[in-house]
């Protein structure tokens, strides 16, 4: 059984990251938008304004949860309608451990070039230093909890029409811890304060995030189906 389910579970990812890679726009998309949101934050303030560098942590990180709301919507919903959940849901293995690497592969598309330009846009909005690395130690563990909450909204209402609307009211409140310490993060260690706390937040809501929202979506597609 277990050798069965690593099999499946490396045929998910590995089909999830393929698919993912020929849909330059399903992860260029995010990418751009992240770019440009934070990037007229720096245009629409004046040269040198020291005020921009007090609220890079919170741009940074509102740009990468508006950036990770996107294409939520398509996750299930085209296995949905091409019958690949149905087959998903048939195999003789858990769910649960097929959804994770569905969600793990959509990260490494779109999750983790999003902590790749991180510290390029931080240094572009006058960070440098200790916060940098604390920026990018935040996306790391913030970026996948993100997916994860994504995920699971976008797995109960895999068969509400017209779903795009509701994501954000049912993602937006569960997200918004992520965004709080990951930006608080960055500025305890701008001001040279301790930064672990926030950040061991973070990995615990990351650990959470991962061990109960797998489960979470596969029972919700399965009741979708039913």
């Amino acid at each position: 059984m277990t050798g069965a389910l690593w099999t499946a579970t490396w045929a998910v990812f590995a089909r999830e990251f393929k698919l993912a890679l020929r849909e330059r726009a399903e992860w260029m998309q995010p990418l751009v938008f992240y770019v440009l949101v934070v990037l007229m934050f720096g245009l629409a303030t004046a040269p040198g304004d020291p005020a921009l560098r007090t609220f890079a942590p919170a741009i940074i990180w509102v740009g990468a949860l508006l950036a990770a709301l996107m294409g939520l919507e398509r996750m299930f919903r085209a296995d949905l309608e091409d019958g690949t959940l149905e087959q998903l849901l048939l195999a003789p293995v858990p769910l649960a451990p097929l959804v994770a690497a569905k969600i793990l592969s959509r990260w490494c598309v779109s999750g983790a070039p999003l902590v790749v330009l991180g510290p390029v846009l931080a240094v572009a909005l006058g960070l440098a230093g200790v916060p940098i690395s604390v920026l990018v130690a935040g996306l790391l563990l913030g970026t996948p909890t993100l997916m994860l909450i994504g995920a699971f909204a976008a797995a109960l209402t895999v068969a509400v029409p017209r779903a795009g609307v509701l994501l954000p009211v049912l993602v937006l409140p569960l997200m918004a811890p992520v965004v709080v310490f990951g930006a608080g993060a960055v500025r305890a260690a701008g001001q040279g304060l301790p930064a672990a706390a926030p950040l061991y937040f973070l990995a615990a809501e990351l650990v959470l995030a991962a061990v109960l929202i797998p489960w979470a979506a596969a029972a919700a597609l399965r009741n979708a189906l039913e």
